[in-house]
């Protein structure tokens, strides 16, 4: 008896018949019983992070994730519609290669934070809330600090740096966003987030859509991180508040299988966007019926201040008068001025192909040893780990 058939007899469930064998058995039947099965079950944050808090600025409560005791001090902002879980696996990583903390804060509008003003995403509201939850934390000293920021967190990075709202930042990473190819997307992110699922029937689906559509490829960093991109339509509770409800009522409820696990499809092969490819919904996702999960934030209201993260972006990046790196998924993305600013050697570059969007999800091993070796080579960290050092490249 296989180890599948074990655990699902486990459950109380007869064990699925060999694959090819049974009443009324198609040759389809055979080819699905015979592909290897995925589990898409939902991962809770503390096999990443070592804490998790709520941090109080004014009115808002902001939710933080932290790991690691001693170091200079990685802030991850993630991008757009995502959330501070995007940043789960490479925490693990990097805080294993050198001596660092890490802290991913779910921006406003986004994950468990609760804010007063919701959909204002403007950039310098955005980095006021940087600013202010570093001080809420950290008082008038606060350690060495490194913005690291994804798409539209890589843009409220630089505003955060350029308005000198962390005055012990040290280093600035950005993550596969610059300024001409991210406003050229704008033009069709309406399109693109009409194309998407409204809703859907539980975390697992949501987590299936999101590896299937190619917005996430890792499927492990999509199992912790998609939880906190989604609510429930009738209690409007998170999926994240939701899963840690659940594993405390029931502790082994992260383990369990599903009795119609999915067959594995290939990973998608589509070069990188800016954004994740459209998906055309099933029809049973075009709706959101009560007890199903829908977006957690609705970016189509905040488009008006879309253009505003990224406008004058590449300038602003060169400005910035600390160490600078910049990670893409292809050398395709470089504008002119960011061309010129890397040949001038104002920021080191490097370039992780093969991976789709989100760099950090796709490939966390390859950012956190990037990220690793920023951090050696300016001496703002000592490596803990013997690990492959990346050149720059372009």
């Amino acid at each position: 008896m296989s180890s599948l058939q074990k655990k699902v007899m486990a459950r109380g469930l007869p064990p699925r018949p060999p694959a090819g064998t049974g009443p009324g058995m198609t040759r389809a039947g055979k080819l699905m019983g015979m592909a290897r099965r995925r589990d898409y079950t939902p991962v809770s944050w503390d096999k990443y992070f070592e804490t998790t808090d709520h941090v109080t600025v004014g009115q808002d409560i902001f939710r933080i994730y932290r790991a690691g005791s001693e170091g200079p001090v990685l802030l991850l902002l993630h991008g757009g519609g995502h959330c501070a879980l995007s940043w789960a696996c490479l925490s693990t990583i990097v805080t294993s290669l050198v001596n660092c903390r890490t802290l991913a804060v779910d921006l406003r509008g986004h994950g468990d934070s609760q804010t007063k003003e919701e959909e204002n995403l403007s950039a310098d509201q955005l980095a006021e809330d940087v600013g202010n939850l570093v001080t809420a934390l950290y008082g008038d000293e606060p350690p060495p600090i490194i913005l690291v920021g994804h798409s539209m967190g890589g843009a409220i990075a630089i505003h955060t740096a350029v308005q000198e709202k962390v005055q012990s930042l040290i280093g600035m990473v950005v993550i596969d966003v610059v300024e001409g190819t991210a406003l050229d997307a704008l033009h069709s992110m309406q399109s693109f987030l009409r194309g998407r699922p409204k809703s859907f029937p539980t975390l697992e689906a949501a987590i299936e859509w999101c590896v299937r559509s190619g917005q996430v490829r890792n499927l492990e960093s999509a199992k912790v991180s998609m939880v906190g991109q989604v609510k429930k339509t009738d209690t409007q509770e998170t999926g994240t508040s939701l899963l840690e409800r659940e594993i405390a009522n029931e502790p082994n409820v992260g383990v369990s299988l599903s009795a119609d696990a999915i067959v594995e499809e290939e990973e998608p092969t589509s070069p990188s966007q800016d954004m994740p490819p459209p998906a055309s919904p099933p029809p049973s996702m075009t709706e959101a019926p009560p007890g199903s999960y829908t977006w957690r934030i609705d970016l189509s209201s905040t488009e008006k201040y879309w253009k505003g993260w990224f406008a004058g972006m590449s300038q602003l990046f060169l400005s910035c008068n600390v160490p600078k790196m910049l990670l893409l998924a292809g050398v395709d993305r470089l504008d002119k001025d960011l061309t010129i600013g890397q040949m001038q050697g104002k920021f080191q570059m490097q370039v992780l192909p093969q991976c789709g969007h989100a760099v950090h999800e796709d490939a966390p091993d390859k950012v956190a040893e990037a990220l690793a070796t920023f951090m050696v080579r300016h001496r703002f960290a000592e490596a803990t780990a013997d690990f492959k050092r990346p050149f720059p490249s372009c």
